[in-house]
């Protein structure tokens, strides 16, 4: 039998299946009907419960039980059932209600009031609280602990290079300098910071009728609060109501979260690319894997894929997220099916995005400082230290301070000589003297240390 994998159209349900098997079980077609059937039962439940409804009795114990085992035995059999449905109703949320009617249908007095699943709501009620709920999931269930992995990882590498100097590179040009730890706590810094963003975002839902105002509700039930029922449905839910919605919830939500996600996959990016790069110039060294190739035809290369494997698949999912966020808060009017479609790419946004993490995680566990290299680029790069020379000059009051630096390096190679014979020339105290004889450029990193060890007090 030939691997469904070789024939996949998307690389996240072929190639790369194994890595997002969690994301596959909540965001596939398979998951976001059994979120439906989920809340068309909890909806039921629900109406049962309003002593004002008088016309669904509270559920028994048993009752009870019946419904809550259609929901936790759900399985992708049962999806399987469902999309046979559909097959004849060409409508999604109707097959999850004739379904569950069938169901109940099986119990003695449940099947007496089975008319009551989907009772007054519109199919986008069921669907955007479906969404909300697989959304909530991915994020905490899939996300959220892959990112507090890279974060343990980038905190460690932080720490264990807190100490250790590096040559900045500002337009590509040397620079002052450094530590590597203190460049690694800048993205711990910024990834704490927006996923901060990312958890104060409210999932919320709506369960509001065909235009939001409850038409159907109040037509045919005056006596019940429907706001209040639905409000506790939702947030018995774990959600966020939203009290004011058209046919949809307007998915402002998607595009806040959307846009969260694309800020935190930027921030990868641009540490991809700079691993990348240090990589290059020997900043870095790859740990060797038993039996892994570099190239087909030069067997001398360890190349940094798991970096370049992660740029690739952060730009696709900014990509789609990007269209997410643009696309879903729009709605012609009370209603237009664009936003079902495109909803139907959250998942895929969700797997590029936990792809392009697990690539840079496994990349950063095989990494490791090359100290001779940074100490070696250190070494050849004196010049940095004319920042601090003509500083100090400008404290004191020598003429010109910035200028005689720049005749000495600009465009010039200098070394260690040529400066401390700068220095012994000018008319500074012997105190300032002797602090600037002493510099060097590796030890000419500022609070730089320091700061990589605060970063365990950002969280």
């Amino acid at each position: 039998m030939i691997s469904p994998e070789l024939t996949a159209l998307s690389p996240l349900d072929g190639r790369y299946a194994k890595r997002l098997e969690g994301l596959r079980e909540l965001c596939s077609e398979a998951g976001l009907i059994r979120r439906r059937v989920e809340v068309e039962t909890t909806w039921f439940k629900a109406l049962s419960d309003n002593p004002d409804f008088a016309a669904l009795p509270p559920l028994g114990p048993d009752e009870r039980r019946f419904l809550d085992r259609i929901v936790a035995d759900f399985s992708t059999a049962h999806a399987a059932e469902i999309k046979e449905i559909e097959r004849v109703t060409n409508h999604d949320v109707k097959a999850v209600e004739y379904w569950l009617k069938q169901r109940l249908a099986e119990h003695p007095t449940l099947a007496e009031r089975r008319e009551f699943i989907h009772f007054a709501c519109t199919s986008e009620d069921i669907n955007n609280l479906a969404w909300a709920l697989i959304v909530k999931a991915a994020l905490e269930e899939q996300l959220d602990p892959l990112l507090t992995r890279l974060d343990d990882s980038l905190q460690r590498l932080s720490l264990d290079c807190a100490a250790l100097p590096m040559l900045s590179r500002t337009h590509g040009q040397t620079a002052s300098p450094t530590t590597l730890g203190k460049e690694v706590a800048n993205t711990v810094f910024r990834l704490r910071r927006q996923r901060r963003a990312l958890a104060r975002i409210e999932i919320s839902g709506k369960i509001n009728g065909a235009v939001g105002n409850f038409n159907a509700h109040i037509s045919a039930c005056p006596e019940v609060d429907w706001s209040s029922l639905a409000r506790q449905m939702v947030e018995d839910l774990g959600l966020v109501w939203n009290p004011y919605t058209t046919q949809i919830e307007p998915h402002d939500m998607l595009a806040e979260i959307a846009h969260a996600l694309v800020r935190v996959n930027t921030i990868f990016l641009d540490f991809a690319r700079d691993v990348w790069g240090y990589i290059s110039i020997g900043y870095f060294r790859q740990r060797l894997v038993d039996g892994e190739i570099g190239s087909s035809t030069m067997p001398h290369k360890v190349n940094p894929i798991d970096f370049e494997n992660g740029e690739g698949n952060l730009g696709l999912a900014n990509a789609l997220l990007e269209h997410l966020a643009a696309k879903l808060p729009i709605s012609r009017w009370q209603r237009d099916l664009t936003d079902s479609t495109v909803q139907r790419s959250l998942g895929t946004a969700f797997g590029y995005s936990a792809l392009a993490w697990t690539s840079i995680l496994r990349g950063l566990d095989r990494i490791e400082a090359n100290e001779a290299r940074l100490a070696e680029d250190l070494d050849q790069a004196w010049e940095v230290l004319g920042e601090a020379i003509q500083t100090v000059m400008r404290l004191r009051g020598l003429p010109e301070p910035y200028e005689r630096i720049k005749q000495l390096t600009r465009g010039r190679t200098i070394n260690q000589q040529s400066l401390r014979e700068f220095i012994a020339a000018l008319d500074l105290p012997d105190e300032d003297r002797s602090r600037l004889l002493s510099l060097t450029p590796a030890s000419y990193t500022g609070n730089a240390e320091a700061m990589a060890r605060a970063i365990v007090r950002f969280v």
